[in-house]
């Protein structure tokens, strides 16, 4: 009886636009940037901090410029002898990770930062919006089963499912998106209950994100590059070492409060 509706499903999910097959995870991932886009200005026109028009400009240009390269190339480096060895810029291109994108799209907003002499924090007003983007996402991700590098190794626990071959897998992309709305959930309430430093919620997600996925990639093939540890796993050890440092001295002026 368990996971009825989805193990009646048949993967990959497919939609038929102006009569083109189009894969449910780049349609979601489309809806989820233009949804998390439109939550974010929507956040802006509230929110009582203004930043200039060359702070605001620097920011997102440094922001989609870092997440885009980091993106492919974290994504290419998950399987780095195949990248070498089979080198085409559309095999580079269609590769991607979340984790790459939010590891480089942070260094490429502090550079911008630098560039504008801007030193204040500008990542709390998007922590919710990117969440929502995320959430979405992982949708597309979880309904494109096993036809793309977003499902878990074969598990015989209660959680597996059939996401397109004879395995019983861990649903990775609905484990993802139950946390998210659990951690919408905690920083809601650290938003609305407690007195922080700007760019503490920022750091807060970033470091529970990246600690997630540590984690969440044992679950999940890979290339095992150093010991049992994956691309995306070293990334996130660098990410969650950063943000301990940042966090600690966070935490150490909210006491002050």
């Amino acid at each position: 009886m368990k996971w009825i509706i989805f193990e009646a499903m048949d993967f990959p999910v497919t939609f038929h636009i102006f009569g083109k097959t189009v894969l449910a995870h780049p349609l979601f991932e489309a809806v989820g940037m233009f949804m998390g886009m439109r939550y974010y200005y929507y956040l802006k026109r509230k929110s009582p901090d203004k930043l200039s028009f060359n702070t605001s400009a620097a920011v997102l240009i440094g922001a989609t410029a870092g997440a885009l390269l980091g993106s492919k190339l974290i994504g290419n480096l998950e399987n780095p002898y195949r990248l070498f060895e089979d080198f085409s810029i559309k095999n580079f291109w269609s590769n991607n990770t979340i984790v790459g994108g939010l590891a480089f799209g942070l260094l490429g907003v502090e550079l911008a930062k630098k560039v504008v002499g801007h030193k204040e924090s500008t990542g709390d007003l998007i922590v919710f919006p990117l969440m929502l983007a995320m959430i979405i996402g992982r949708v597309g991700c979880f309904l494109t089963g096993i036809y793309e590098e977003t499902y878990g190794i074969p598990t015989d626990s209660v959680f597996g499912m059939h996401l397109g071959d004879s395995y019983l897998r861990h649903p990775v992309a609905l484990y993802e998106i139950v946390f998210l709305m659990i951690l919408w959930g905690v920083l809601k309430y650290f938003q609305k209950h407690k007195k922080y430093k700007a760019g503490f919620l920022f750091e807060l997600f970033m470091l529970s994100y990246f600690l997630f996925r540590f984690l969440l990639d044992f679950i999940k093939p890979r290339i095992e590059i150093a010991g049992s540890l994956g691309t995306i796993q070293l990334v996130c050890i660098g990410v969650i070492i950063y943000y301990l440092y940042h966090i600690k001295n966070t935490l150490f002026l909210n006491l002050k409060y």
